[in-house]
């Protein structure tokens, strides 16, 4: 479990689980500190993907069900017995859902509550242009990567820094690619879902009604300033993990 969950700070009196999937060509390191200042109520694990951190030794995964299905052996150990939720944001937003529905389909378990952050509603019409394995140059990966923000543009330049990254962010657009190109899943979840994103992130502003689609429970969505990163913000990310814990607590009342 540790090897594919991080979780920096243990809360074993925790009365919920969140579990973190991060962004392309991310890490698990950003969300796993959110563990340190959220709420005495909240345990924070984030997802590991092979050939990444600590699992650098492993071939990256190219396959999304393979990955979820490593998720979700190293997840229900962990959740059995407490509520928990998904937060994802951009790609991790696709991982989240997918982990969602699958564990619906498999084990008859659903999230208290699906937090999407950055993420197109799935099989979207409106996407920005995702680039595939071999479709795209490494400078054209480059500048997509730029143009979504949060990423510098002396990133570009930096050629050692590009010919490391690259293989992940290759793996990772191919990841995105199949997510949005599936036909859509029979499976509805009945969970609640609540979607984030930036101001500034036009095509996705244009394309948030599309995850009304995808659960019976209530769908909320909320406009933060900002890039497709905007949660980088700090005034953001504080107002991202209190919207979470106060979110899951007031569920917890009607829920359990």
């Amino acid at each position: 479990n540790k090897k594919v969950l991080n979780c920096l700070y243990k809360n074993p009196e925790a009365i919920f689980k969140l579990i973190c999937f991060p962004w392309a060509g991310g890490s698990s390191i950003h969300f796993a500190k959110w563990g340190q200042d959220t709420q005495d109520s909240l345990e924070v694990h984030t997802v590991r993907l092979p050939g990444r951190e600590s699992r650098i030794g492993e071939p990256m995964a190219t396959d999304i069900y393979q990955i979820i299905d490593e998720i979700t052996c190293a997840m229900l150990p962990v959740i059995q017995g407490k509520p928990f939720a998904f937060f994802g944001h951009s790609m991790g937003g696709y991982m989240a859902f997918k982990t969602a529905l699958h564990l619906k389909e498999k084990h008859n378990l659903e999230p208290l509550h699906l937090f999407l952050s950055s993420a197109f509603s799935p099989h979207s019409k409106v996407h920005i242009e995702i680039p595939k394995d071999g479709g795209l140059s490494e400078e054209q990966i480059c500048r997509y990567l730029v143009d979504l923000g949060g990423t510098p543009m002396n990133f570009v330049e930096d050629k050692e820094l590009v010919q490391q990254c690259m293989p992940t962010m290759m793996v990772d657009a191919n990841i995105i690619s199949k997510c949005i190109s599936e036909s859509p899943s029979k499976t509805i979840l009945s969970c609640d879902l609540t979607c984030f994103f930036g101001s500034e992130d036009i095509d996705l502003v244009k394309d948030t009604e599309g995850w009304k689609n995808v659960s019976t429970g209530s769908v909320s969505f909320h406009k933060l300033p900002g890039n497709h990163f905007y949660f980088k913000n700090p005034a953001n990310e504080k107002f991202i993990k209190n919207y979470i814990t106060k979110c899951l607590e007031v569920s917890s009342l009607t829920d359990f």
